[in-house]
């Protein structure tokens, strides 16, 4: 049996953000640099209750601190505005305080508006959590915040939907609804990152979330998580660790992922531990590997974190 699991509602288009109603008792979650960005006055929250201090791959800490502070102040909503860290963040302070929660992503890659999933960090380490409960009860998707989205961002932000997307396509715990919804959340990826159609990068991300949250990612996130670790954006990582994974499991994803990474211009990567360090570190990611389509050991772990580093994804390897 299957079950299909999303955001009670999701609302899509340019300008919705800003002709939503919002409740009036609200704690907006977000990073530095929102309000100078317009974002707070956009979406009419300059009277709400603010935290805009997410720091990026955030921390467990970031969570207690929120809950701490805003624990016995009287809101009814919690409004996560911003990349997939502040709605991660939100949502799981959402998800403990027991409060609705309304997720807005200003950058189109994570699918966290539409997942049951948030990433934080302990003691240097990612972790992601998983229930239904942490669903937003409202995401609200508006192209809008990509008029003056840096470069960088959105080049991270558009790989790490397409490796999502791509990789839960061919995991193990995909089913044909999954499948179809992958499948077509890559083709128009594909097409925004190849003619720079942002309106095309933004749906395709939505629908990526859809298929990858009730499926699962696999073997490119496990192995992204170690240089991440060291500093690298989770975009940037992927865009390297899910080539390999891709290469790993002869997907039908590879050449046409690879050629998306081509065309984003990334720098290369290189893990700095040691490689049976690393590989213990992302043999422990259970719920990735258990999930990727062909078993992976420890050797095959260390190959592949070579062949990253040496830059050999990009030859006929």
């Amino acid at each position: 049996m299957f079950q299909i699991q999303q955001p009670n509602h999701i609302i899509f288009g340019k300008y919705t953000a800003s002709e939503y109603s919002y409740p009036n008792n609200c704690l907006i979650i977000t990073s530095k640099g929102a309000k100078s960005r317009g974002w707070i006055d956009y979406i009419k929250g300059n009277n709400f209750k603010i935290f805009d201090n997410v720091e990026p791959n955030p921390s467990m800490n970031t969570v207690e601190n929120i809950i701490s502070q805003f624990k016995n102040e009287k809101f009814s909503t919690v409004i996560g505005l911003g990349g997939g860290s502040s709605l991660d963040v939100a949502k799981f302070v959402g998800f403990k305080l027991k409060k609705r929660k309304i997720m807005i992503p200003t950058t189109f890659g994570s699918g966290s508006e539409v997942t049951k999933i948030s990433v934080l960090t302990i003691n240097g380490k990612k972790k992601s959590f998983h229930d239904k409960q942490i669903f937003a009860d409202i995401a609200i998707v508006d192209s809008y915040f990509l008029n003056n989205c840096p470069s960088k961002i959105l080049r991270n932000s558009a790989i790490d939907a397409a490796a999502q997307c791509s990789e839960a396509h061919d995991s193990k715990n995909a089913n044909n609804y999954t499948k179809f919804l992958c499948q077509h959340a890559f083709e128009l990826l594909e097409e925004g990152i190849t003619n720079m159609n942002k309106e095309k990068i933004v749906i395709g991300s939505l629908i990526s979330g859809l298929g990858f949250g009730n499926s699962s990612t696999t073997l490119g996130h496990a192995l992204s998580y170690v240089f991440s670790n060291e500093g690298y954006s989770h975009g940037h990582a992927l865009a390297f660790t899910t080539t390999a994974a891709h290469f790993f499991n002869n997907s039908i994803f590879y050449s046409r992922f690879k050629k998306l990474v081509k065309k984003l211009d990334f720098e290369s990567i290189f893990l700095k531990q040691d490689y049976d360090t690393a590989s213990e570190i992302i043999l422990k990611d259970r719920k990735h590997l258990d999930n990727n389509p062909i078993s992976v050991e420890k050797n095959n772990i260390i190959e592949l974190l070579k062949k990253i580093n040496q830059g050999k994804m990009f030859e006929n390897i």
